[in-house]
């Protein structure tokens, strides 16, 4: 088992930042995916980024230019540095984590951390 613990979530004006973290621990396998997803209230999950244990990382083209994923593979941690923030950004954060293991897909998920942007 896998678990995620978030955090930074918070409230925010419009055009300021956010760091959000997410801390991995129990056993996985060191190649994996870790990313960020958020809901906003009436929608589905979307992937906000991801990156891989070599550092490709992939961006929703909403957030490209605005939003930064890294993850410090010694501590299992994954970060999304979030500038530039709208309101449209308002949703709950959830981090994930994919690895395969056995031949399937293992998929993981934090808690979710409330990120509010007001105008």
């Amino acid at each position: 088992q896998v678990q995620l613990v978030e955090s930074g979530g918070g409230l925010v004006q419009a055009g300021g930042s956010l760091r959000l973290s997410c801390a991995a621990s129990g056993s996985m396998s060191a190649n994996n995916a870790m990313g960020w997803y958020r809901q906003a209230p009436g929608k589905q999950r979307e992937l906000v980024a991801s990156i891989t244990s070599g550092g490709s990382t992939n961006y929703a083209d909403s957030v490209k230019g605005r939003f930064t994923i890294s993850r410090d593979n010694a501590k299992n941690t994954v970060y999304l540095q979030m500038n530039s923030l709208k309101p449209e950004d308002t949703a709950v954060y959830y981090c994930n984590v994919q690895y395969i293991r056995y031949g399937g897909l293992r998929s993981y998920w934090g808690q979710g951390t409330q990120v509010t942007v007001s105008s």
